[in-house]
């Protein structure tokens, strides 16, 4: 794989591949970024969702929060 996964206290919710911010799709985060584009990080992968608003950091901080909620505990 070679690129980065992103946690949040102990949770997965993304990673940085190819130089793109992808996040899990899950509901809040559909609900947060409705027109994302959805992309797969590397061949064989399921799809994830883009994230744009890099630069925003109260967007990212709601998105990251809110999908942290759904997403499952660290086996």
């Amino acid at each position: 794989m070679g690129e980065y996964l992103l946690y949040c206290n102990g949770k997965l919710f993304g990673g940085i591949y190819d130089d793109r911010f992808l996040v899990k799709p899950t509901e809040s985060a559909l609900e947060k970024m409705p027109e994302a584009r959805r992309e797969l990080p590397y061949d064989g992968a399921k799809e994830m969702l883009l994230v744009e608003e890099v630069d925003d950091r109260e967007f990212l901080k709601e998105l990251v929060m809110g999908m942290w909620e759904e997403l499952p505990a660290k086996k």
